[in-house]
């Protein structure tokens, strides 16, 4: 079950009289009504997007901090079309006063709305591009959507074309193919279906305790603590092309079952192994966002995520689709199966940004969709402090058999010799797995500070880009303030440079401005040439 916000269209003088409310343990949500609604704060603003003009405004989810402050989730549309990178957050003080609107796109829209390019026309372009060339037996979904998009420097009338199919490594494919609905001329793909860069992972994370479910003499992994989440066995199938299509076929796989509480051996001899490991991973990362920032499950709404591992023959992959998770073997030789558990907290906290500020997968907000995953990922590893598997900044080194090097690295991500160390203007134009490593330097010297120095038994040593020592305040607090940062100021259409904006008002809700956090956030963006 997915967040299913109960959205209200709103206009300026179409107030809301309700707005659902998910407050912090101990926090009493205020009452809403229209002297203090948010659409109307967010009319007062003299900066902010108006519901005038054609524009219009309909909330979504509410944050209540301890003190009564809210924060109110928008979407917008545009003469009834919606707006992509349009959303926005309203930041209300306890008395309803406007304290502030987070947003990417502010200036007004003055598109004219008649599309020259017609629907089936951007069809056959998106399908011709390179990026649907990419992935076999690319076919439609649905029909093409007319929309804003806002992405950009420049929004534009545009057609979403919804593909499916299956990417070169094995993984399913959504693709959302944005034409230009003037030109006809493709603006940006993205990838829905998001996955880690193509390795694998062994099995041990030790021996750990698990949570099952018993039915008479038979134990399930089905997990009744986070939310009643199976894990299932694929048998090493793929789903069927009309499931990746059309939602029609789809198999979870087979449920995993046993005569008693003990599921796996510690090796690829036996299939639950894999599968005790992916139950481990599920189990540990809401824990964290559960136990450290206060969330309430991958969704936020207390419902668990499915986990299906032995997916596809030597797949080398893992991948998160929105619902569920699904791991891969491996090939046997360099990578085992994806299992690790950074890996499973860097797939699952992509659920967590879909569900808060909805990073767009591409461009610099999709290098901080994957920084975030990567952050998380680390901490979910940090926080499980298994010896098995001691935490570090290195990402997926469980599973690469041959050098334990791992992939990625966030003290140095230019160690991998494509990702980015410092910020520069074509950042934006890179895929976003090496986008991701402005993030990933940033958040590493946030929490570590700059130099050399040995964390989880790995030597780490990080540099800055403009020369300057940092010191570190932990990673803790570092993740806090990302946590922050991403619940309640990014949007859709973050940059690096509204990111430190995000980071520096997280801190200072936290921390208090001018404190030693607030300005170790500024040192570390500077050291990755975000200013």
């Amino acid at each position: 079950m997915r967040i299913t916000p109960a959205w209200a269209a709103l206009g300026l003088a179409t107030l809301a009289t309700s707005v659902a409310f998910s407050a912090p343990a101990g926090a009493e949500a205020p009452q809403v009504n229209k002297k203090d609604d948010a659409v109307a704060a967010l009319g007062a603003h003299p900066g902010a997007a108006r519901a005038s003009d054609g524009q219009a405004f309909r909330t979504g989810s509410t944050i209540v901090d301890a003190d009564g402050t809210t924060h109110v989730r928008m979407q917008r549309t545009y003469h009834g079309l919606p707006v992509v990178g349009g959303d926005l957050v309203v930041h209300q003080a306890p008395s309803g006063a406007l304290r502030g609107v987070s947003q990417t796109l502010a200036k007004p829209l003055g598109l004219d709305v008649a599309p020259v390019v017609a629907a089936a026309r951007a069809e056959t372009v998106s399908l011709a591009s390179k990026v649907a060339g990419s992935i076999n037996g690319t076919k439609p979904v649905g029909d093409p959507t007319l929309l804003v998009d806002a992405t950009g420097v420049t929004p534009r009338l545009a057609w979403r074309v919804m593909t499916s199919g299956v990417q070169s490594d094995g993984t399913p494919s959504r693709l959302a193919t944005y034409v230009d609905a003037k030109t006809g001329r493709v603006i940006r793909a993205e990838q829905q279906i998001i996955n880690v860069d193509g390795q694998g992972q062994t099995l041990y994370s030790g021996n750990v305790t698990i949570p099952v479910t018993q039915s008479g003499s038979t134990f399930t992994l089905t997990d009744p603590v986070h939310g009643n989440a199976a894990t299932t066995d694929m048998g090493n199938k793929e789903d069927s092309f009309l499931c990746t299509l059309l939602g029609i076929g789809c198999t979870n796989g087979t449920t995993i079952t046993s005569p008693d509480n003990v599921f796996g051996n510690g090796s690829n001899s036996d299939r639950q192994s894999a599968a005790a490991d992916a139950v481990y991973g599920a189990a540990t990362t809401w824990d964290y966002f559960k136990n450290v920032h206060g969330r309430n499950g991958i969704f936020g709404d207390g419902t668990g995520a499915p986990s299906r591992v032995h997916y596809g023959n030597k797949y080398v992959n893992a991948f998160w689709d929105g619902e569920k998770m699904t791991y891969g073997d491996g090939d046997g030789v360099e990578f085992g199966p994806l299992v690790a558990l950074d890996v499973a907290g860097h797939e699952m906290s992509h659920g967590v940004t879909e569900h808060t500020a909805g990073l767009t997968y591409s461009g610099e907000s999709g290098g901080l969709n994957e920084a975030t995953s990567d952050i998380f990922g680390t901490m979910v590893e940090f926080y499980a402090n298994n010896s098995a598997d001691p935490g570090d900044y290195f990402i997926g080194e469980q599973f690469d058999l041959k050098n334990h090097a791992g992939f990625r690295r966030m003290d140095k991500p230019s160690s991998d010799g494509a990702s980015q160390d410092c910020w520069t203007t074509g950042t934006k134009n890179l895929d976003v797995h090496y986008s991701s490593g402005v993030g990933n330097h940033f958040f590493y010297l946030l929490a570590e500070g700059s130099g050399a120095k040995t964390i989880g038994g790995k030597a780490h040593n990080s540099p800055t880009c403009n020369g300057s020592t940092v010191s570190g305040i932990g990673r803790d607090a570092a993740a806090k303030i990302w946590f922050r940062a991403l619940d309640v100021y990014m949007t859709s259409g973050t940059t690096y440079a509204q990111a430190r904006t995000a980071t520096l008002n997280a801190a200072k809700d936290l921390y208090g401005q001018g404190s030693t956090q607030y300005t170790a956030v500024a040192a570390a963006w500077s050291a990755v040439s975000v200013g």
